[in-house]
């Protein structure tokens, strides 16, 4: 079964990455900082593929919220995951019992891409929302889901039907949407962000794929308004 841009570097490995802390420690997309008040959970666009690594939305978001944050995030998120990924690596991680101030949720781009059925990736997605909450100590207010960015407009995509892609990927954040709100967590659209990229080409990294540090820091203006609301409570 074929994964999304499998093309690109392999599970778990980052180019360009800065370096860690030296009590953080990654095997198999699990980067994880024991003094970390932060979780993220995803795919290559948590780990931010082909920018460095603390370019990435999470580090990123990290330093402008340092004070209620405290350190680099612990990240379990590698390229090419799917929910099913993503399920089988937090089992293995193990991150059971522990609690963090906020959560971050991003997954789905490669079920679509995989041709997985929304009725499997509804039932996953619930899982993994159940299991972010229980990360925030059940708190639903500290977790936040973000919708799937949207890569028909990029230039990988080029040759691709573009239509389909982005129907595929509405209908999968229509199912993540609903079942965030249902939940009660907080919902953030970072899609159109992602679409702009058909004319603003910096947004783009040099993988012709993934979100730039510049667009990463996009979704952070947003997602960082959200997640300072919430810590506050």
């Amino acid at each position: 079964m074929k994964t999304f841009i499998s093309l690109l570097l392999s599970v778990a490995t980052f180019s360009g990455c800065a370096k860690k802390s030296d009590d953080t420690s990654n095997i198999n997309g699990v980067s994880i900082n024991p003094s970390a008040k932060y979780l993220a959970l995803g795919d290559s666009y948590t780990v931010g593929q082909s920018v460095p690594f603390d370019q990435s939305f999470p580090y990123q978001l990290g330093r402008l919220l340092s004070k209620e944050l405290m350190g680099d995030p612990t990240i379990v998120a590698a390229t090419g995951w799917t929910t099913t990924n993503l399920i089988n690596a937090i089992d293995q991680s193990g991150l059971k019992g522990k609690t963090y101030e906020a959560v971050t949720l991003l997954i789905g781009v490669n079920d679509q891409y995989q041709g997985m059925s929304s009725t499997t990736y509804t039932s996953n997605f619930t899982k993994l929302l159940n299991t972010a909450i229980a990360f925030a100590n059940n708190k639903p207010k500290r977790v936040f889901v973000l919708s799937i960015p949207d890569y028909s407009v990029t230039p990988y995509a080029a040759s691709s039907n573009k239509a389909e892609i982005a129907a595929q990927i509405d209908q999968f954040n229509a199912i993540n949407k609903q079942i965030a709100l249902s939940a009660g967590v907080n919902y953030l659209d970072i899609t159109d962000i992602s679409r702009r990229a058909k004319d603003q080409p910096d947004l783009i990294a040099g993988d012709g794929l993934h979100p730039s540090a510049k667009m990463y820091g996009l979704w952070v203006e947003r997602l960082q308004l959200l997640v300072k609301a919430q810590l506050s409570q």
